[in-house]
């Protein structure tokens, strides 16, 4: 989750929180790839989570990786919490699921040049103290009673209120780990092309990345428990916004929704002030309970804009949030999936095509299919597997459009790294399906062997 937002002054007109997303406006030749993605840290000896503080901690990683790789710290009332470098950070989710919110980069090829050398910084500090660390949707085994708690203001807020709204929401928090990538748009009409097909295509990026079918040490009924989560969480900040495909959407419909979302807090002087649902609107008059005739900075509306959790996110970039964290490979394979589909324009309009005869009902049938069934799914007569099929072909045609070679310069274009997903279409399994596999077959029930197997 999103560290505190910097830099933006006192807003004086309200037109200045659609003009803060349309500040994110770029031209093509500028359109950059952020690739975030959390994995699950645990001690080798007897296989729990990480804790935050002692020799085999979270604490021990981040300082580990700052002493060795010139990270530097990010603290929080004298705790560490993350590091920066480069213009990418590691921060950390509440259960100390480890991420890596990577730099805006060029290409495919450089994103997964980012997350390999992550990786194998992690895995280097990780050995030196018996730690290992996992790539899956969900913690297989931990109870939600045996997950630690990071020192972040944030974080004992969020527990707080997640306590009285939906069912799963500490879930979420502290036992699931997800996969990401953040693009940008160039206008406010390629911004809502964009968004509608992230919004109505997310259900294939669960399908394809499913990787959550494990909970308390055995199958939950679900190839994506993760998403699952989703759709029982916060119907306040959650889901597939049927207001995005209506007319009139843009930016300005976007800081109404957003507005109209309970607040969590307000960031001052390095303190998370309680604002549990409290209203922004109330605040942008100087009538916040919390803070009593003060007013919000741009920064408190970006701060308040990290707190909406729908399929996709608009900022000054969109978020593609609906795939489960996962194996070394799947970690290239999304962002080269949304690249190709939102990237080129061609690739962008016969995705819109697939997609622009589809009402809420189906969107939200296939959302809810895709974590239980991944490509088995299918809703009013659309299937997931034969839509993933499409969708990956439309994103091969527009990574070969964009044609970016390797740094080598051997590689032509970045349509290597939709290889996985193109067997997964082949084959109709995902990573939750070779999971369940093992488990009713070589596995015999015997979930440990989880951590041997798919540890980075």
């Amino acid at each position: 989750m999103s560290i505190p937002q910097q830099g933006g002054g006192l807003i004086e007109r309200p037109e200045e929180l659609a003009e803060y997303i349309a500040s994110g406006e770029k031209p093509s030749a500028d359109w950059r790839i952020g690739t975030e993605h959390e994995k699950f840290g645990y001690t080798r000896d007897d296989l729990l989570p990480l804790p935050y503080d002692g020799p085999r901690s979270i604490k021990a990683m981040l300082e580990g990786m700052q002493a060795r790789f010139g990270y530097e710290p990010v603290l929080e009332q004298g705790n560490i919490i993350g590091l920066t470098r480069d213009g990418a950070n590691i921060s950390l989710e509440p259960g100390g699921q480890f991420e890596l919110s990577g730099a805006p980069v060029e290409t495919i090829h450089h994103t997964c040049e980012e997350v390999n050398q992550h990786l194998r910084e992690v895995k280097t500090v990780a050995d030196s103290i018996g730690a290992g660390f996992m790539g899956l949707g969900a913690a297989p085994i931990w109870r939600l009673d045996q997950m630690p708690m990071m020192p972040k203001g944030r974080y004992r807020l969020m527990t707080d209120y997640m306590k009285r709204v939906g069912t799963m929401g500490t879930d979420m928090m502290y036992r699931t780990c997800t996969v990401q990538v953040n693009l940008d748009f160039g206008s406010e009409a390629d911004m809502v092309k964009k968004m509608r097909v992230a919004l109505a295509l997310q259900p294939v990026a669960t399908a394809l990345f499913a990787n959550s079918p494990f909970l308390d040490g055995k199958p939950n009924g679900y190839k994506s428990w993760r998403a699952h989560i989703w759709q029982n969480l916060d119907e306040d900040r959650t889901g597939m916004l049927p207001f995005a495909f209506e007319d009139g959407f843009g930016y300005e419909r976007w800081v109404d929704y957003v507005l109209d979302v309970p607040m969590y807090f307000v960031y001052r002087d390095g303190k998370y002030i309680n604002a549990l649902g409290q209203s922004f609107r109330d605040f942008l008059k100087g009538e916040l309970p919390a803070l009593p005739g003060e007013r919000p900075t741009l920064s408190d509306w970006a701060d308040h804009m990290t707190t909406v959790f729908p399929e996709a996110r608009v900022k000054k970039f969109i978020e593609m949030r609906g795939a489960d964290g996962g194996p070394w490979a799947r970690l290239c394979a999304l962002p080269a999936l949304w690249v190709g589909l939102l990237y080129d324009g061609t690739a962008l309009d016969a995705a819109w095509d697939l997609v622009k005869g589809w009402d809420h009902e189906t969107r939200e049938g296939l959302r809810r299919a895709a974590a239980r069934d991944a490509l088995q799914g299918e809703a009013n007569g659309v299937s997931l597997h034969e839509i993933a099929r499409q969708a990956v072909d439309i994103a091969h045609s527009g990574l070969k459009a964009r044609a970016r070679p390797g740094s080598d310069g051997l590689v032509p274009d970045e349509t290597r790294f939709l290889e996985a997903l193109q067997d997964s279409v082949e084959s109709g399994r995902v990573p939750a399906d070779e999971l369940l596999a093992k488990y009713h077959g070589e596995w015999q029930g015997d979930l440990s062997r989880v951590y041997a197997e798919y540890s980075y």
